[in-house]
């Protein structure tokens, strides 16, 4: 997670919204790192999980991430974590819960709904209060 952090604290400097995400392999190594790049990519759907999902199947040579896990700031959106199931990462560990914007263990409950045949782990909650804190101060800084 302090990878993730990290990745997430830089987001900001860049003036992005501050998600930093980690995929690792079933023995920790770190295979992808990425953070938001909405705002330079021009692209809503350049968040942090699905850029790091992305580098690493590409680093694997596979679309499947069996095995892996998936280390996210932020409770993932209900793209992100479709992306994740569809990746079929173990599992998916985040930091803050997002009660307007999750899709995990809020919102729409993504894992939980018929159509996923792929259910990851899920442990929120890591490191909670550093990870909320980049978003406020960021946001705090906004308004």
């Amino acid at each position: 997670m302090e990878i993730a952090l990290r990745a997430a604290a830089a987001a900001a400097r860049r003036g992005e919204v501050p998600v930093g995400a980690v995929v690792t392999d079933a023995a920790g190594h770190v295979l992808a790192v990425a953070a938001n790049r909405t705002e330079a990519d021009c692209d809503a759907a350049a968040h942090a999980e699905l850029l790091a999902l992305r580098a690493a199947a590409a680093h694997r040579g596979s679309p499947r991430l069996e095995n892996c896990d998936l280390w996210v700031t932020l409770e993932p959106c209900p793209m992100c974590a479709t992306a994740a199931a569809l990746f079929r990462v173990r599992r998916v560990l985040f930091g803050a819960y997002d009660p307007k914007g999750g899709g995990i263990e809020h919102g729409p409950r993504v894992f939980d709904t018929a159509p996923h045949l792929h259910r990851p782990e899920v442990v929120g909650g890591l490191r909670e209060r550093e990870a909320a804190g980049l978003l406020r101060a960021f946001f705090a800084a906004r308004r």
